[in-house]
């Protein structure tokens, strides 16, 4: 791989290509952004472009430095990942120690710290000491998805770099040329992404993901259509489902969004059920205008109620019997 492989972060690779080719480097960067959106796999092609023996503003693929690190072998590239649900300030001392140590066979020694933001509060104040004094040859690349959990004192002293979210159009184009699925699969992927190309693909290739939505679509079938009893009957489906409690209610409100609007303009072009386009028209001939925001209201209610603790199985059988009654 190289930067040409990276996708929807052309201004991100520009500017990471003119820092090599100037020798314009930073000690020290934050890439911040999104699960999936590229940020480690930009951190290693970089890392790849630095240190690569042919001295271009991108990785060769064929010199040694290139084949260690494709390889996972490269003596100067480090990679440090939670221990657990954190980086321990064991791990950073190790770090401390390592960056103290010249390269072994580059000009540069990189290490790229992944979900920098776990890293403990001793742990951010130890490497807080390596960025305020950086040896030359050392170049540190925080990965983070939230990055207002680092130390203002260690943002203050890194070039941030933001990773947006990947246009819709690039994830669809790379799941259709390297999955083999049809545009109106891909478009339904790319819009459960959101943004996130490592996600979108984690969604094409797992049929669990697919199973959810059809039985989500059953019960909301259910919901509009069906009987209260039987529509109880899918408490045990949530109850199994609990971890993925997040992913079902966005099934359900990305729903009932389609479903308005369908009805507020007569077409499809802005749906991502488009798959679904004829269970959206029925449902939408059943459902009254003016109460499908109402709807969306208490699945973002029950979703506030899940995540602040209220009992589980309470607040799914009010969602089935209040959405009924809308």
């Amino acid at each position: 791989m190289s930067f040409n492989d990276i996708i929807g972060h052309d201004n991100i690779i520009k500017f990471l290509k003119t820092a090599i080719t100037n020798n314009k480097l930073a000690h020290a960067y934050v890439f911040d952004g999104i699960d999936g959106v590229g940020k480690m796999l930009t951190a290693k092609e970089f890392a790849k472009a630095i240190n690569c023996k042919n001295n271009l503003n991108d990785a060769c693929e064929i010199c040694s430095s290139c084949i260690k690190i494709n390889n996972n072998n490269h003596p100067d590239i480090n990679i440090i990942v939670p221990d657990g649900n954190s980086i321990k300030n064991r791990q950073i001392e190790e770090f401390q120690n390592e960056i103290l140590l010249k390269p072994y066979e580059s000009e540069k020694k990189i290490f790229i710290i992944q979900n920098a933001e776990t890293m403990t509060v001793s742990a951010q104040n130890r490497l807080l000491k390596i960025l305020e004094e950086p040896p030359e040859y050392g170049i540190i690349i925080l990965i983070t998805e939230n990055i207002y959990n680092l130390l203002p004192t260690i943002k203050s002293r890194c070039q941030i770099i933001k990773f947006h979210r990947i246009p819709k159009k690039y994830i669809e184009n790379f799941l259709e040329n390297n999955y083999n699925i049809e545009k109106i699969d891909s478009k339904l992927l790319a819009g459960f992404s959101d943004g996130s190309i490592g996600r979108a693909v984690e969604l094409c290739i797992s049929e669990e993901f697919k199973d959810r939505r059809e039985t989500t679509i059953e019960v909301i079938d259910e919901i509009v259509r069906g009987d209260k009893l039987k529509l109880l009957d899918y408490v045990k489906f949530f109850e199994d489902n609990k971890e993925y409690i997040d992913q079902i209610l966005d099934f359900f409100s990305i729903w009932f969004r389609d479903m308005l609007l369908l009805l507020e303009t007569n077409e499809d072009s802005y749906v991502l059920n488009i798959d679904k386009i004829n269970y959206l028209k029925i449902h939408g001939s059943i459902v009254e205008y003016e109460k499908i925001p109402k709807a969306i209201e208490i699945i973002e209610e029950t979703r506030k109620n899940i995540k602040a603790n209220v009992n589980f199985g309470l607040c799914i059988e009010m969602l089935l019997l209040n959405l009924q009654e809308v």
